[in-house]
């Protein structure tokens, strides 16, 4: 992995400092994003900031810009973003949490690979990993909108494996059940975190995905639930 040339959005988040770390170890030139991100984030010299909103077009389509024109490439995208809300049955659910999942889990995906596979298409080579939800495979009850969004980044990360399947390039989603993340820790206390999924195995899970051992694994959605299967 060294000198590759890796774009993590959600870098700093629960999952995402992770993943980051995983590369960074590895050597690669990691390139983070949030909407609020900064060099200080992550101690290492081949780490770059580059803030963006991705549920907006222009932000992702300028992120993509920016990482070309100081690194030339983009080797690896992993797509950690997004976000959580429920609570409610469908009936009650209200435009704002519908609108809010839409645009975290799916439009800010859409966005971002519609910016980075023409440029690994031109490269003939790239790795696409999106980290997506048990939910999107198995709904529960009262997340309906959260499930939906997941279900149709699955669809969406799958498609891209397919219209690129000759061009270098592979795409694959990860399917964590809950994750162990301060944030999931504050939201359910009583939690029974023995079968929460470590973030530590995700991030190695996803360097995987972006090694050249993977380079036949393309079009898969892989279920991670550990102990809570």
């Amino acid at each position: 992995m060294a000198d590759q040339v890796v774009l993590i959005t959600g870098a700093k988040g629960g999952l995402g400092a992770h993943v980051t770390r995983a590369f960074l170890e590895a050597g690669a030139q990691v390139i983070g994003t949030s909407r609020q991100i900064a060099a200080a984030d992550f101690a290492s010299p081949r780490f770059t900031p580059m803030p963006a909103d991705l549920t907006k077009a222009e932000d992702a389509n300028q992120l993509a810009v920016a990482v070309l024109a100081r690194f030339q490439r983009i080797d690896v995208l992993v797509h950690v973003a997004g976000g959580f809300a429920g609570g409610s049955p469908i009936h009650e659910t209200d435009d704002a949490t519908w609108d809010g999942m839409m645009n975290l889990n799916l439009r800010a995906a859409f966005y971002i690979l519609r910016a980075v596979i023409p440029p690994m298409r031109r490269q003939k080579h790239g790795r696409i990993i999106a980290i997506g939800s048990r939910a999107g495979v198995e709904p529960a009850a009262n997340i309906g909108a959260y499930a939906a969004s997941k279900a149709a980044l699955v669809s969406l990360v799958k498609t891209a494996a397919l219209e690129n399947k000759g061009s270098g390039i592979t795409a694959n989603v990860i399917l964590p059940g809950t994750i162990d993340t301060e944030a999931n820790r504050k939201s359910d206390p009583g939690g029974n975190r023995s079968k929460w999924v470590s973030p530590e195995k995700l991030a190695a899970l996803a360097f995987y995905l972006a090694s050249d051992a993977a380079a036949e694994i393309t079009g898969a959605a892989i279920p991670v639930y550990g102990a809570g299967l």
